[in-house]
């Protein structure tokens, strides 16, 4: 079993940029495919980014390609989600979750989750 914390999170100003940590805890993380999502109030868990058990692959949703940078350091076992060019409409409560397989969208696959922070953009 893996525990996932994340931190990172706050307000920022349209056009700033934060970074997200999710650490984690157990014997098997770096084994671990891994997947971040964020959910805004009324709306259904949305898939941002994805990076595979190394970090030497990466996929992201087309809304944040560019502007988030996924990766993970299996020593420190922590992955990060670095936001650059923040808008208003990335606000959500964001999460970092485990998989047994790289790149996939639907959360509903993923086994693992932590416990979410929140991401709030002014304009």
């Amino acid at each position: 079993q893996v525990q996932l914390v994340e931190s990172g999170g706050g307000l920022v100003q349209a056009g700033g940029s934060l970074r997200l940590s999710c650490a984690a805890s157990g014997r098997t993380f770096s084994s671990y495919a891994m997947g971040w999502f964020r959910q805004a109030p009324g709306k259904e868990r949305e898939f941002v980014a994805a990076i595979n058990w190394s970090g030497g692959s990466t996929y992201y949703a087309s809304s944040v390609k560019g502007r988030f940078t996924v990766s993970r350091d299996n020593v420190k076992n922590t992955v990060y989600l670095q936001m650059n060019s923040l808008k208003p409409e990335d606000t959500a409560v964001y999460y970092c979750a485990t998989a047994h397989s790289f790149g996939m969208v639907d959360s509903t696959l993923y086994n693992n989750w932590g416990q979410g922070t929140q991401v709030t953009v002014s304009s």
